[in-house]
């Protein structure tokens, strides 16, 4: 019972997490989240 619980909810947590990634790219945060990271890159880097 316990390792159908733990599978159940591994699942239910997947299926909310593509969920959640699929609304994102609807409104349009892809190109908000690239942004940051090269941005974040060029900071690392020092070249920004």
């Amino acid at each position: 019972m316990k390792t159908k619980k733990r599978s159940i909810t591994q699942i239910a947590l997947l299926v909310a997490a593509v969920g959640m990634i699929v609304v994102g790219a609807m409104r349009g945060e892809v190109e908000t989240v690239l942004a940051k990271a090269i941005r974040l890159c060029m900071e690392c880097v020092g070249i920004g």
